[in-house]
This record gives structure tokens, sequence and C-alpha cells, in this order.
């Protein structure tokens, strides 16, 4: 699966580039976790293809390349503490565990994040903290965070989210409707706060949705 995402990193063109291809802790974490226990059984089979898989609730699991190449945009660091939007299966969460300091995971279905939360304890994320809410207005509690990344898509960057990225700090988000062509984004803020945004590239990814369902 790693070879293939690095095979892969043409797709993401000047995006990796700039940066002399994958960092190589984001794909040992690529590599370290077990993504067959985030998939349903009758989808273990197909855990190691590099696409995305359905994991009940109406949600999937994101193709491996876009949870690598997002992970590595974050440019996560030991001593970072990063919110993820939309736990799903836990899955992404998992990856960004050994890579940062803290993990502050929301979800907005009950039942997909009581099932993620538990997998995530037994599997041993202890720096992964989890929460059954509306990820819009983010987790001001466990923040402010040095990354953010939204594994739904938004027509519009939720601003309690901006507030609370650090100065430095990276956003990765996909922005565009449901039948709107979504552009995975890159939002920088710097030092003085001052918000910089970047269009990487077309993806396809399910809706964010609002109210704790």
């Amino acid at each position: 699966m790693v070879e293939t995402i690095e095979n892969y990193r043409a797709h993401a063109g000047n995006i990796l580039a700039a940066y002399g291809g994958f960092s190589p802790r984001v794909l040992e974490a690529m590599r370290i976790v077990e993504r067959h226990k985030f998939v349903p059984d009758r989808m273990v089979p197909m855990a190691y293809d590099d696409m995305p898989l359905p994991i009940g609730f109406g949600q999937t699991i994101s193709q491996p390349f876009i949870v690598a190449l997002m992970t590595h945009l974050l440019e996560p660091e030991p001593d970072h503490t990063v919110l993820e939007i939309g736990t799903g299966s836990g899955y992404q969460a998992a990856v960004l565990s050994p890579l940062v300091k803290t993990v502050c995971t929301i979800e907005i279905i009950t039942g997909l994040g009581e099932i993620a939360a538990k997998r995530l304890s037994q599997l041993g994320y202890d720096n992964v903290q989890t929460k059954i809410a509306d990820g819009y207005f983010g987790w001001p509690e466990c923040g402010p965070f040095d990354g953010i990344v939204v594994t739904a898509a938004s027509d519009h960057v939720p601003p309690p989210l901006l507030e609370q990225l650090n100065p430095g700090g990276r956003m990765v988000i996909p922005v565009g409707g449901r039948f709107s062509i979504q552009h995975l984004t890159l939002i920088e803020k710097d030092k003085a706060g001052a918000v910089t945004t970047y269009q990487l590239l077309p993806v396809r990814f399910v809706p964010f949705t609002r109210g704790v369902r």
C-alpha cells in the first residue's frame, strides 16, 4: 500500500515537488497503522487497496493516498496538538497518533463515533481524545491547534476552526458542495495571524453534516 502511495505522487504533482516527496515520518505511520482493523469484516480483503471503502452509516474510510497527503500537508511535529473533524472509523486519527503529541477528533454520528472511540482505545492509541459533537464549532477545550484536518467537504471554511488554529498552524480541508467540484484546500495562518489559502487538487468527500445524529 505504501509503495502505491509513493508511486501515486504524480497525481499530486507540484504539491509534493515542493517537499521532495512524502515525509518519511508520514510514510512510516502509514506502514505501521493496520488499516484492516478500521474497516468492516467484509471489507478486510480490500483493506490495503488504494481506494475508499464503506464503513457504515453512509460514510467511508478515505483512500490511503489521500490520508497520506492530508497528513503530510499538516507538517506534523512531535509536540503538535492536532484536531480532526470527522473521526469516521478512526483511521486518520490512528495515522496522526505516532506523529504528534495529541490528537483530538470529533465525530457527528453517534454510533460511528462510539465504535471508533472503543476501537482506538483497544488498539492503544492513548494520545487520541474523542468527542461526539458538531465539528463545525471545533473543540476549544482541546486546543488551540497546530494542525486541523477535516475529512468531509464543506462549502466554506468554518470560522471557529480558523479561530482555533494556532499562528503558524495549518488546516487541510476539502471545500465544495455535494454536487459541485470539491478542492483539497490548504490554509496557512502566519505568525501574525494572517491567513493564506491554496486550492491543491480536485477531490470527492462525503458532505460536512451538521447536528449530532
